[in-house]
């Protein structure tokens, strides 16, 4: 929905889709930069806006993209109908800026496709139970907004239109030679997710894990098949059942990340519930954290927290504001952190992934800080000038990019890597899927 011409390509494919005789929920974002510049008018005209002042105005940059895709609608011999968040039922919590959904209650909008209209949803938004009042629903929100309506009616999928044909197993404007993933777990793009891939918000994706609801991730330009996220992979017809092994499914890169050094926490039981605590009312999302002991005997430890590098300035406010509270000593702040990841399935029983990886970055001569490691992930903190270095090199121990020398192809790594004893599967399109919800057309 950046200008018009996504308007009307937007509008093209949801005609093309009811006319091959499915329904359809259009959910909209804001078109380009429409808020960030809200966000800028605000800004001029008062240093502190209250937050439900600042919803109530960002929320209009939705309601523009749904009354151009209706006018564009209408002229292709469609029955458009446009609903704010509040009217197409998206209840809320009362944090504003970041609201969570709290009840979904679309009977206008089943009330809407019974008469065989087309519902336009401005996303991004929703009302508070109590008092109705505007809530937006963050970064990502419009993506949010399609899949919890898809949950609530029950469609078969939720195509999510945006400015690149899927997922990727890296970055395509970085790596040049980084290939599209056909189909994904919604475990596994959590995690992808997680490590700072672009393509859908993790709230997003938490959702329709949940509620069990395929994602079609897909480009706004070109009507091929993109990513298809799917819960309970292994269920799906198309699906070829394999051997025990650990599944690597992309590589990613994240250099907007900061490290805090909490030093001298008293070690007593309430002292890391109290640091927590502090950063949760202030909205902080910490990704990472390590204790570990001054010394031997001693009565105090050190916490390291991971977290996005914008969150660290609040971090470090609130902490500190909780200094005498908490009980601890100083605190220090490193901005200059990266973290490479590997995503997949089986990364935490597959100790030959985790190998694989440590080999790999130290080989390259990668000093690490951290490393983590889940079910669907092993990550590993460095320096963000080497963070380029180690996504290289990781990427090309699991078979993601070609080594020098080799060529630089769109055919897919091979399926097996000797030196892991694991595979890298790809999987294949699908065709002939209902179309229930389209979102954004970034």
């Amino acid at each position: 929905m950046a200008d018009p011409s996504g308007i009307l390509r937007a509008a093209d494919r949801i005609a093309k889709t009811r006319e091959n005789g499915f329904q359809v929920v259009a959910v909209v974002s804001a078109m380009g930069d429409t808020t960030d510049e809200l966000c800028d008018l605000a800004a001029e005209v008062s240093s502190r806006p209250r937050p439900r002042d600042l919803d109530a105005l960002l929320s209009t940059g939705e309601l523009v993209s749904s009354a151009l895709l209706a006018i564009a609608l209408t002229d292709r011999g469609q029955a458009p109908v446009t609903f704010t968040g509040s009217m197409a039922g998206l209840i809320t919590d009362d944090v504003h800026g970041k609201a969570q959904i709290t009840d979904v209650r679309p009977d206008r909008i089943r009330a809407c496709l019974a008469r065989g209209e087309v519902p336009i949803v401005a996303g991004f938004q929703g009302r508070t139970k109590k008092g109705k009042r505007v809530t937006t629903l963050g970064r990502g929100g419009s993506d949010l907004t399609a899949v919890a309506l898809a949950a609530a009616l029950g469609a078969g999928i939720c195509e999510i239109y945006t400015d690149v044909d899927g997922v990727y197993t890296a970055d395509p404007r970085i790596v040049p030679r980084a290939r599209k993933i056909d189909v994904l777990s919604s475990e596994v793009m959590l995690e992808f997710a997680a490590s700072g891939c672009k393509v859908l918000h993790l709230r997003c994706v938490e959702y329709a894990r949940r509620f069990g609801i395929p994602i079609h991730v897909r480009s706004s330009f070109v009507p091929e098949p993109g990513t298809f996220i799917l819960p309970g992979l292994d269920r799906h017809p198309f699906h070829k059942p394999v051997r025990e092994q650990a599944v690597v499914t992309a590589v990613a890169g994240v250099n907007s990340a900061a490290k805090v050094l909490v030093i001298g926490v008293p070690d007593k039981p309430d002292s890391m519930a109290r640091m927590f605590q502090v950063l949760s009312h202030s909205g902080v999302s910490v990704q990472t954290i390590v204790q570990n002991a001054v010394n031997s005997g001693s009565t105090r430890y050190d916490v390291a927290l991971i977290l996005p590098a914008p969150q660290a300035p609040p971090a470090l406010a609130v902490l500190g504001a909780a200094q005498s509270a908490i009980g601890f000593q100083s605190l220090r702040h490193d901005g200059d952190v990266g973290r490479v990841s590997v995503s997949g399935i089986g990364m935490r029983s597959s100790p030959e992934v985790f190998c694989t990886v440590l080999r790999t970055l130290s080989d390259a001569g990668i000093d690490l800080d951290l490393v983590e490691i889940s079910e669907t992930c092993v990550a590993a903190i460095t320096r963000a000038e080497r963070l380029e270095d180690a996504e290289r090199a990781v990427r090309l121990a699991f078979g993601m990019e070609p080594a020098a020398g080799n060529g630089a192809g769109t055919h897919p790594p091979s399926n097996h890597n000797p030196d892991l004893g694991s595979d890298i599967r790809w999987g294949h399109g699908l065709r002939g899927l209902t179309v229930s919800t389209v979102s954004r057309a970034g």
